[in-house]
């Protein structure tokens, strides 16, 4: 009998999709789909079964689509997603159904960045400091304790997304009072960690990391949050095996320890800072975005979305992994607002560094310039040395130009 995995995937965007596509493909699976919008063409023959829903975030639609394709094809295997504002319904539905996986304490502690922080505090790790501001005289204490500049975003966000710094005690006021904070509506306040930016990412198997990966922003995710003309980059460096690695790597796994995961993929932020020590930003249950996951498989030369499905529904890894390939991704933005009217330099990179380009997405004319950090397109490069690698995303920045016009 095939095992009935319940993927909960809202729209069909790529990014969703690829993983998908993986978990379609593994040994005795009967895929279902919970959807808003199901995929159309090939990609609608990937689910056996399909049920839609009109919200697709909230719990009570989740539920009612599990329980309508429990009726029809018996008890769920597994019920897995992507996405981090799902994680926490995601769990909640695995316990009122039965089904193994990531419960839903852990889960909560994992989307709850002021409680993540304070567990990982209570285990010894470094973590910025922290406040969840319900009041003025909350933000008053705080600024009083870290100073300025600090940061300023969702309890439970994701990312760098909808995070800002306040450089004053005026600015923090002002958002304190724009936000409409209150202790029902906290905000969640933090010292600015300052230095470089690198991310950490695992595969989890029965509470224990089995792969690892360590990448590199360029610059930091706040950085490019605040500047949308700037063109950044992520690098997979091929040497992950120093002293600095190491001590990046040990933190990761106590972290994953100390919030309780038990299988699947994670994501987390984390800085060298100026002085030499280390701090965790946040750590997400969930593979990465930023087409982190792709070049996690192209530095590794495995599939990294079937080794995150194998994890989630067979809890199981092939692996390890030998590190073969450094890896950049530059994401493609510009100055402006408006719609895309020009994108030049491409034949020039394309002449450059076109042998080594492993994926691209170039931004499309006369569309609205994009408003995530991810920008209209990326190119991703491969190649065996770090420094060739750093020096093909240089000049990719420096010579793709976007161009929009009101």
């Amino acid at each position: 009998m095939p095992r009935n995995v319940i993927f909960v995937a809202p729209f069909p965007i790529e990014t969703t999709m690829r993983f998908v596509r993986a978990t379609a493909k593994l040994d005795d699976v009967r895929l279902l789909g919970v959807c808003h919008t199901p995929p159309e063409g090939d990609d609608a023959r990937l689910f056996h079964d399909v049920v839609r829903v009109t919200r697709p975030l909230d719990l009570g639609d989740v539920l009612e689509g599990v329980e309508v394709l429990r009726r029809r094809h018996g008890q769920p295997h597994r019920l897995i997603g992507i996405l981090e504002p799902m994680m926490v319904q995601l769990a909640e539905a695995r316990a009122r159904f039965g089904i193994e996986g990531t419960r839903p304490e852990v889960a909560d502690l994992f989307r709850d960045k002021a409680r993540m922080k304070d567990a990982l505090r209570a285990a010894g790790l470094p973590v910025a400091k922290h406040c969840l501001v319900t009041s003025e005289a909350d933000a008053r204490g705080f600024a009083e304790q870290v100073g300025f500049p600090m940061v300023l975003k969702p309890p439970a966000g994701m990312g760098a997304k909808a995070t800002f710094r306040v450089s004053s005690l005026d600015a923090l006021l002002r958002a304190v009072v724009g936000m409409r904070v209150s202790p029902s509506s906290p905000v969640l306040a933090e010292e600015m960690l300052r230095g470089r930016e690198h991310s950490f990412e695992t595969i989890t198997i029965s509470g224990k990391p089995q792969a690892w990966s360590i990448s590199d922003y360029h610059p930091s995710c706040l950085d490019v949050v605040e500047n949308a003309w700037i063109q950044w980059a992520t690098i997979l460096p091929r040497e992950i095996g120093g002293p600095l690695h190491e001590k990046a790597r040990a933190m990761g796994f106590a972290a994953i320890e100390a919030l309780g995961l038990d299988s699947g993929m994670t994501h987390m932020e984390w800085f060298e800072k100026e002085d030499g020590s280390l701090a965790i930003g946040e750590i997400a249950q969930r593979p990465p975005g930023a087409n982190l996951t792709r070049m996690t498989g192209l530095a590794h030369d495995i599939d990294a979305y079937r080794a995150w499905a194998r994890a989630v529904v067979d809890n199981e890894l092939d692996a390890p992994w030998p590190r073969k390939y450094a890896v950049g991704c530059a994401y493609l933005r510009g100055m402006g607002q408006g719609r895309i009217v020009n994108v030049t330099g491409v034949h020039e990179v394309h002449e450059a560094v076109g042998k080594w380009v492993m994926e691209a997405k170039l931004p499309t004319l006369g569309a609205t310039k994009a408003d995530s950090y991810e920008g209209d397109g990326y190119v991703v490069v491969r190649h065996e040395s770090t420094d060739t690698v750093r020096a093909m995303v240089k000049k990719i920045i420096e010579t793709v130009k976007v161009h929009y016009a009101e």
